[in-house]
């Protein structure tokens, strides 16, 4: 049986070109499945095969992991512990083995390590054929739909690369059919997926950039750049591009004569409408650019918050949030700016509000009058750091302020500073030990907590995200994923307790 396991070997190995260690490998594999089937428990098989005489042993074996794992396959798994009182050399990794009988090979045998051999020669041929696709250098997918599978996935043909364009990645309303020729992007490439390996998108930010590179020399040359891409699929997109050459015109290079270059891309996207609109350095000004037909009125920059305030006249309030507000989103993922679209009363409204709460602070912290205090909103001073560290020369260009007048507000400004951190550091100092150790909790924040009257651990984990939103100026995910933190030592408790 031996010698006739060797022949096996070598007469698999020249008929499939592959090594006689990979078919030993497959024989091996083959034979551990098969003994593993004798057992009713979920048990680990090792089996091996002496190259030269043919002879094989099979044992039975158990991972040695660590005590404080526990036991997640008993019938697999052996603790360090335990594994030591056997051996003590044995460590966490090391197996320990136990021989068993040998199951002969037998014609079954020989059949399953030949399937076993003929699947891994399928998996090196698809991945060969993959790299070789890959190596090109290709983008773009361009092939036949083979079929739509049950869920609605089609898979894409060409040649004898095989690849997947899922529901979700088609664009909305278009009807796709098996021999229909399409075209999408290369999004990822994972030899480990059942089926297809290269998976595709049609509506991707990507695949309208690397279309329009497609159509316009000037942007696959480099010298027009696609900046960003916002796109909601099969209705609208926008994208942002830059011209490093002064003499060529990047929107009109973009849309070509009589909007052939565009058009191209749209027949492509199942008629999805392109903006094509001029990046700017200033913020401002390429929100600007990115709303689009509507006429800008006015613009508010909000560095801290990384927003923007854009107001516009009654007529141009629909245009410029469009339908569904589809205008003003594709707007803010194409800048990565949120703005707020708002008419010249809203504008007002919340102008008033917030000038109202700085003529409060100054009033209070500078001992002002409310005329002194309008003046200085009117100059465009909005916090006491401002009053009290711009440069003198630039309060004293201040119509209505001397000298004195100037000094002493900054004086008045720099003790209400003082003051408040001074109160601040008393505040942290009554914060406990155990919220001061959480991660993610940065001096600044400790601040702005302390403040809020949040001094433990099971204050902070008695908020909800919202209300720490509020505190911390931070987003919602960052709030919740904190006050979770905060809230794990109530489970670790419970734990411990069901353990005890």
């Amino acid at each position: 049986m031996n010698r006739e396991l060797l022949m096996l070997v070598d007469a698999i190995s020249l008929e499939k070109n592959v090594e006689r260690d990979v078919v030993f490998g497959a024989i091996e594999q083959a034979l551990a499945q098969a003994t593993k089937k004798l057992y009713k428990e979920d048990v680990d098989i090792r089996v091996h095969i002496d190259r030269d005489s043919g002879n094989y042993e099979t044992a039975r074996r158990w991972l040695v992991v660590p005590d404080d794992a526990g036991l997640q396959n008993p019938d697999a798994e052996e603790l360090l512990m335990d594994a030591q009182d056997r051996d003590a050399a044995l460590q966490v990794g090391d197996y320990i083995e136990e021989s068993v009988e040998s199951i002969p090979i037998g014609r079954i045998g020989a059949m399953a390590a030949k399937q076993v051999i003929l699947q891994k020669i399928r998996e090196a041929e698809r991945e060969m054929l993959i790299n070789d696709f890959l190596s090109s250098g290709q983008k773009i997918f361009s092939g036949t739909i083979k079929r739509i599978d049950k869920g609605g996935d089609a898979i894409v043909e060409s040649g004898r690369i095989e690849a997947r364009l899922r529901r979700s990645q088609m664009i909305p309303k278009e009807n796709l059919r098996s021999g229909d020729r399409v075209r999408a992007m290369i999004m990822e490439v994972n030899s480990e997926l059942r089926g297809p390996a290269i998976q595709l998108s049609r509506t991707a930010p990507e695949f309208m950039v690397e279309l329009f590179n497609n159509e316009v020399p000037e942007i696959a040359q480099g010298v027009v750049e696609i900046k960003s891409c916002a796109r909601d699929a099969g209705s609208r997109a926008k994208i942002a591009v830059f011209s490093h050459d002064p003499r060529v015109d990047p929107i009109g290079t973009s849309v070509g004569m009589r909007a052939t270059r565009v058009n191209g891309v749209t027949n492509e996207l199942a008629g999805e409408k392109v903006d094509v609109v001029l990046w700017s350095e200033d913020p401002a000004e390429f929100v600007i650019g990115a709303l689009s037909p509507a006429q800008v009125q006015s613009i508010y920059v909000d560095e801290e918050t990384h927003s923007m305030d854009v107001v516009v006249d009654e007529e141009n309030l629909a245009n410029a949030i469009g339908r569904g507000g589809q205008n003003v989103r594709l707007a803010s993922d194409l800048t990565g700016w949120k703005i707020n679209i708002m008419d010249p009363n809203e504008s007002a409204e919340k102008q008033a509000s917030e000038d109202g709460l700085i003529r409060g602070l100054f009033m209070d912290k500078l001992d002002v009058d409310q005329e002194i205090a309008d003046t200085l909103i009117a100059e465009g001073y909005t916090t006491l750091e401002e009053v009290a560290y711009v440069p003198l020369q630039e309060m004293l260009e201040i119509e209505d302020f001397d000298e004195d007048t100037v000094n002493e507000l900054r004086a008045r400004a720099k003790n209400a500073l003082l003051t408040q951190d001074i109160a601040r550091e008393q505040s942290v100092s009554l914060v406990a030990q155990d919220l001061r150790d959480l991660e993610g909790i940065d001096a600044e924040l400790l601040a702005k907590l302390a403040e809020n009257e949040v001094l433990t651990r099971d204050d902070l984990a008695d908020l909800a995200a919202d209300e720490l939103v509020q505190i911390g100026g931070m987003d919602e995910q960052a709030a919740t994923a904190l006050i979770m933190k905060a809230r794990a030592h109530w489970f670790d408790g419970d734990d411990q307790a069901s353990q005890a």
